[in-house]
């Protein structure tokens, strides 16, 4: 099976987007997107605020909480010169500890104008507290196509705070703008918790309190997990097959209790709100599934093949008992790890029972994961989508796919 997975032809799913379908500013009201929604039996088409009416009775909805951080640093040099510093992940460090550290901290980096920083340090003032502030920045070793940068700085802020003074949110390089004060707002969603993501879970744009209180007067159920996501989600593929594609790795986080719940609602599988809920998720019992034959596993880390290699016939709530075991003999209560699975044409999902998402890139990792899903439905879905002018990518219009329904 893995062998004929890595031949799979990226060209296989393409598809031709006009550019003008390419929604580059989001709909003045989150909820008033519309949403395609794709059923066993057809496909129709509502908005988004209609949601709560259109999901089956007893749903569980995963959200991912991840909050997008302002990654972009603009240095200027004395020769005037901008060399961009996009954050991508904290070096040896836990997201949520890193944004905590004082003073000083290590990051893996991206670097824009590379070649007109030959050597030094670089420094910009920010403003936190009413007080203008110094940021530095030294360039160590690469690491792949990026570097490792130490950040030092004055006045005592956290770095979460830091960021947020000095940085810009980065928007996906396909709208082909830059950033502008209200995307502060808008590319993020109303629930987003845990800083550490430098793209939105784009899926979750929709969503206003409103509508998660309607959700809760149907009677459906949410719950709130964390995968941060990195910036190789607007990676497209860009070799023949995806056998030579490489994952980027993100972080994942996810509780104790959140497992629980999830083999309380056994009866429904969740609906996943966006795909990295359900890398999230699939990660999870992939881990829970390895803790079945090694349950002395000293970190979860699930490599990008492992489900192809590996094949398991237990269930989620067996696997997320399994996590929660774990989880237990190590004295937490919440699991951190880190996964780089990528979800393709023959995949068989073991966790939910369908997705919200958006409408993705051609020849991308997440429309693989889309027809994992749905199979070749992926095409008449999409076809419906351009001929009636939804918008697309992540300011774009949604869909609701319940291909089992």
């Amino acid at each position: 099976m893995l062998d004929e997975l890595k031949n799979i032809a990226i060209a296989d799913y393409d598809y031709p987007l006009p550019d003008e379908l390419i929604a580059r500013y989001p709909m003045a009201e989150r909820d008033h997107s519309r949403l395609l929604r794709l059923t066993a039996t057809g496909i129709d088409e509502h908005r988004f605020d209609q949601l709560p009416g259109l999901l089956p009775s007893g749903s569980l909805l995963v959200f991912n909480n991840t909050k997008v951080i302002h990654a972009r640093l603009f240095f200027r040099k004395f020769s005037g010169a901008t060399i961009e510093v996009f954050c991508l992940e904290p070096y040896l460090t836990p997201v949520a500890q890193a944004f905590e550290m004082r003073e000083r901290c290590t990051w893996l980096c991206l670097i824009g104008n590379n070649k007109r920083w030959r050597e030094g340090s670089l420094s910009l003032e920010f403003r936190t507290n009413e007080e203008v502030q110094t940021l530095t920045a030294t360039r160590r070793q690469p690491e792949g196509d990026s570097w490792l940068v130490d950040f030092e700085w004055t006045g005592g802020a956290s770095f979460a705070e830091v960021i947020d003074a000095a940085g810009v949110i980065p928007l996906p390089p396909y709208l082909g703008r830059e950033a502008e004060e209200a995307d502060s707002q808008r590319y993020q969603t109303v629930y987003a918790r845990h800083e550490g993501s430098v793209a939105a879970p784009t899926a979750g744009l929709h969503f206003t309190p409103k509508v998660l209180n309607d959700l809760a007067d149907k009677g459906i159920e949410t719950e709130y997990i964390t995968l941060h996501v990195g910036a190789g989600t607007f990676k497209p593929v860009a070799t023949a097959t995806i056998g030579d594609h490489a994952m980027h790795t993100e972080q994942v986080q996810i509780s104790a209790d959140n497992l629980r719940r999830l083999i309380a609602h056994e009866g429904h599988k969740p609906i996943a709100v966006g795909t990295t809920t359900v890398r999230t998720l699939e990660s999870v019992y992939w881990f829970g599934a390895a803790l079945a034959t090694n349950p002395d596993l000293p970190a979860m880390s699930i490599d990008q093949w492992e489900p192809y290699r590996n094949d398991s016939t237990i269930g989620s709530s067996e696997a997320f008992a399994n996590v929660v075991a774990w989880l237990e003999r190590q004295g937490k209560t919440t699991l951190d790890g880190e996964t780089r699975l990528i979800i393709a044409p023959g995949y068989r999902y073991r966790t939910i029972g369908g997705l919200i998402t958006n409408f993705h890139q051609p020849k991308s990792t997440l429309l693989l994961l889309v027809s994992a899903l749905v199979g070749d439905r992926w095409r008449e879905a999409y076809k419906y989508a351009i001929e009636h002018h939804f918008r697309f990518l992540s300011y774009g219009d949604s869909c609701l796919l319940l291909p089992w329904d």
